[in-house]
């Protein structure tokens, strides 16, 4: 079984910074791209930050520099550091990771974590 989970949301002010966290757990051969996704109220889920396991960096347009994705493939572990937040950055944000198991490749979504800003 593999789990996907993630921490570290909450509430925050305009301007303030969260980091979040999410971490792989199971038996698996190996994860490729692990990255992050946001939901907001009313609309599609969308791409955040993804990171493959090369170590090549994608970013929304709207990040515009404010947040940073960093991964550890020996802790199968991948955080974002948002900085400068607003409130259309409030959202459920969702981990995911594309994973080889001995039964197959597929991807994996943790079950998300609310990040509401506002003051």
């Amino acid at each position: 079984q593999v789990q996907v989970v993630e921490s570290g949301g909450g509430l925050v002010q305009p301007g303030g910074s969260l980091r979040l966290s999410c971490v792989v757990s199971g038996s698996i051969f190996r994860i490729y791209d692990m990255g992050w996704y946001r939901q907001a109220p009313g609309k599609q889920r969308e791409l955040v930050a993804v990171s493959t396991r090369d170590g090549t960096i994608r970013y929304a347009d709207f990040v515009k520099g404010r947040f940073t994705i960093s991964r550890d493939n020996g802790k199968r572990s991948v955080d974002l550091q948002m900085n400068s937040l607003d409130s259309e950055d409030t959202a459920v944000y969702f981990c995911n990771a594309d994973i080889q198991r001995s039964t197959g490749r597929q991807n994996y979504w943790g079950q998300g974590t609310q990040v509401t800003v506002s003051s």
